[in-house]
This record gives structure tokens, C-alpha cells and sequence, in this order.
């Protein structure tokens, strides 16, 4: 004779329980995210404005287009008393800027500073947090593209707490030639910024519970040996 298992009428229901928890977890962060991203993308100004003030000094973080010309014309026309270009290549020099802004030769003489030694956002706010005690500056007007600026002053506002920040978005201009949500790179682009600046600001929040330590020296030691490669490169 043969015998068969006995199976209660919940442990079916039971088996799924996991699963279904597994899913509305799953579904939550997927939609925590679209949400974040949805918001992220708001606060990312479509046309630029000049700054609402002047400041001590301005910053600007290499990497996009028209950046540093944009700083360049603020500097000229009186809203910064001294430039700091952050994240110069180790390979670039002053007339290397000169060639592609053939009008800021006196700029680049008297008021514009050169930091070859930042990787990242990151370092970015490093050295300029150095540059602004070195100088004494209690305000700064921050430029860089409008995608990059909501990391910008969570990595510059970690590093400078006691400065003001004042920031100044520089908007391409493929911006408005064309809407984001039509072209793969521009999504690709801010999904991947969007993720960094998540990651920045958990990391900040971590380090404000004395939990981010370890990260943040490692993190400091990668950038700081990719700089003494590339110094090491230019001799």
C-alpha cells in the first residue's frame, strides 16, 4: 500500500509569502528610484541665469563644454575677486586654456588659479576647500553643467560647510536642441548622474554617522594615486 504526504491546506500560500515580499520590495525601490530620478531631473535648470550675487571667489569642475568660458566671463565682468580651474589635465598649461580663449590672457595672468591634482567631483571638493582657505574666501559661485551641479554642492557643501555656495548651471546646448527622453546618450548620461549623485549623497549621510570612513580613505587613495600617475606621466 502506498502512502501519501499530507499537505496542509496553507503551506502553499505559506511558500509564497517570501516571494511576495521578495516582490513588493523589489517594486518599491524600483519605484523609490523613478520617483528620485523624476525629481532629480526638476531640479535641473533649462536655461542659464546669472548668479544672484557676487562672491569671494568662483570654482569651476572641468568636463563639459563651455565650463570654463562661462567662469572665464564671470570672472571678466566682476562677480569673483580670483578663478579656481579644478580638475585641469596634468598635461595642460595656461596656454593650452589661452588658445581656446584667446581674450583671457590678462584673466589668466593676474586671477585664475590651476588644479591639476583632483580625479573627481570628490577632489574637486578637496582641493578647492584648500584654495578657499589658502585664500581666505568666505563665498564662492560654483559653475558646471546643469546635471552635475546637484553632486557638485553635495560633495562642495560636505567639504565647506561654513562657505556659501552659490551655484551657476551651465546648460548646453544640446539641452534645448533637442528633449533628453529622445536620445539614448542624454538618458544614459543622466541615469548614470543621477546614480552618482544617490551614491554621494548616502555616502555624505554616512560619513555624518561616522560610518563612511573606511570608503572615503580608500576612495582618497584611489584619486590620489590616478594623480601621481598622471604626474608621473608628464616628467
Amino acid at each position: 500500500m502506498t502512502l501519501r504526504a499530507e499537505h496542509s491546506p496553507s503551506s502553499a500560500p505559506a511558500r509564497r509569502r517570501p516571494i511576495r515580499l521578495v516582490l513588493t520590495m523589489a517594486f518599491a525601490v524600483v519605484a523609490a528610484g523613478v520617483v528620485g530620478f523624476l525629481v532629480f531631473l526638476a531640479q535641473l535648470p533649462v536655461n542659464e541665469v546669472k548668479p544672484s550675487r557676487d562672491a569671494d571667489g568662483i570654482v569651476v569642475l572641468t568636463g563639459g563644454s563651455s565650463r570654463v568660458s562661462d567662469a572665464m566671463e564671470l570672472l571678466s565682468v566682476g562677480y569673483g575677486k580670483r578663478l579656481l580651474i579644478s580638475g585641469v589635465h596634468p598635461t595642460n598649461a595656461a596656454s593650452d586654456i589661452q588658445r581656446s580663449l584667446p581674450d583671457s590672457q590678462p584673466l589668466l595672468g593676474c586671477c585664475v588659479d590651476l588644479d591639476r591634482s583632483a580625479v573627481n567631483t570628490r577632489s574637486n571638493a578637496v582641493e578647492t576647500r584648500r584654495w578657499v582657505r589658502q585664500r581666505g574666501f568666505q563665498s564662492l559661485i560654483v559653475v558646471t553643467s546643469n546635471y552635475h551641479m546637484p553632486r557638485a554642492i553635495v560633495e562642495l557643501s560636505n567639504a565647506m560647510p561654513d562657505v556659501t555656495l552659490i551655484p551657476f548651471p551651465v546648460v548646453g546646448d544640446k539641452w534645448n536642441d533637442e528633449p533628453w527622453w529622445t536620445s539614448g546618450a542624454a538618458m544614459r548620461l543622466l541615469l548614470l548622474e543621477y546614480a552618482k549623485y544617490v551614491a554621494a549623497e548616502v555616502r555624505v549621510r554616512l560619513d555624518k554617522l561616522g560610518l563612511g570612513t573606511m570608503v572615503a580613505s580608500d576612495e582618497t587613495s584611489q584619486a590620489r594615486d590616478l594623480a601621481r600617475r598622471s604626474a608621473a606621466s608628464t616628467n
